[in-house]
């Protein structure tokens, strides 16, 4: 399946139905008073968050949603029916904007949410409506009010609890590849993966976490030089980095470049990243030179107090070392979350 994190669509909320216009004509009622219903409000458009959607493919090629409109008032103070909703399925962790006005109009981060996006018309009222003392026969309706009508900007954006990160062939899709049931594209070229690939890595008598591998960073990804830019915003959401390193291919006189060029573009793009926890995985201690380099990494991290774990993603070493590094970080952010929550 196709991914599609973005597009922009047009939402049409229904027109709301004319008031109707009647008088009672009934054998024996010389005069018979109005009895003109009201109009139906028009349908709403609303979006659900469902956790069967994975991407936005099928707004890409249904860009105009309409909701039906309120039928109109009749006599015998029948009133119309109210429109239909047009309901438009999205995936959980989806961002809704205004086109125009850039206001975030909903945030579908729980399955099930929901969000009107366009407010139908309200109906009209009938003559009924209008009677009073001095006029026992009007001959007023009002018409429907129009719905509401809007260009949006859809954006999805991954939920997940740990975010891979790293510069082209750190082994990112391999280490999700063992870790879950992930199965992405694995060669030895630069922009493999072309799309985030999400995965549920198990652990400790059926407890679990997402995972998510982040393609595509390299320097200037802030600016959308290679992949960064697209899927920068995927990271947003999670709770722990898990920064992957190329142990085999750092440099010995400037071990931290890769690292620090990584961390430097989750700045440019959004400071609350770059602030995010991280562990420091060092991959390919399997290779000749990557244990070596791997403790010389080691040195530099601890020296910075940065979590660190030497891994193996294709030989499968340090993996359980690493999962339980995780677990505890996000079992910390979890009561770092419920102080906070306390405190307000």
């Amino acid at each position: 399946m196709k991914f599609i994190d973005e597009v922009k669509i047009e939402v049409e909320a229904g027109h709301g139905g004319r008031g109707c216009m009647s008088f009672r004509r009934e054998k024996y009622v010389p005069r018979g008073g109005p009895d003109g219903g009201d109009g139906g409000a028009g349908g709403d458009v609303v979006a659900v968050a469902d956790p069967d959607f994975t991407t936005l493919l099928d707004l890409r090629y249904q860009r105009l949603y309409r909701a039906g409109r309120g039928e109109h008032g009749r006599g015998k103070d029948q009133h119309g029916r109210r429109g239909e909703d047009k309901i438009i399925l999205v995936p959980v962790g989806t961002i809704i904007r205004d086109a125009h006005s850039g206001d975030v109009l909903a945030d579908l981060s729980e399955p099930g949410a929901r969000a009107v996006l366009a407010h139908g018309g309200k109906g009209g009222r009938g003559n009924a409506r209008f009677v009073s003392s001095t006029n026992r026969s009007p001959r007023k309706v009002q018409p429907g009010l129009p719905g509401e009508e809007r260009t949006l900007e859809v954006e999805l954006r991954l939920l997940a609890d740990v975010g891979i990160i790293g510069l082209p062939n750190a082994g990112k899709s391999t280490l999700i590849s063992v870790i879950s049931a992930a199965r992405p594209k694995i060669a030895d070229y630069p922009f493999t993966t072309l799309v985030p690939n999400l995965g549920v890595v198990g652990y400790d008598d059926g407890k679990s976490f997402v995972v998510a591998d982040i393609p595509g960073l390299i320097e200037g990804a802030h600016r959308g030089e290679g992949l960064g830019h697209k899927f920068l915003k995927h990271v947003s959401r999670t709770k722990v980095l898990v920064h992957l390193l190329d142990a085999s291919a750092i440099d010995e006189a400037d071990p931290l470049a890769n690292w620090l060029t990584i961390n430097r573009e989750l700045e440019l793009f959004d400071p609350v990243l770059a602030r995010k926890p991280q562990i420091v995985a060092a991959n390919k201690i399997d290779l000749p030179d990557g244990a070596e380099k791997a403790k010389l990494l080691q040195e530099q991290f601890a020296s910075k107090g940065v979590s660190f774990c030497a891994i193996s993603a294709a030989a499968h070493k340090g993996l359980r070392a690493l999962i339980n590094m995780i677990v505890r970080r996000l079992e910390e952010n979890k009561v770092e979350e419920e102080h906070a929550a306390g405190g307000v």
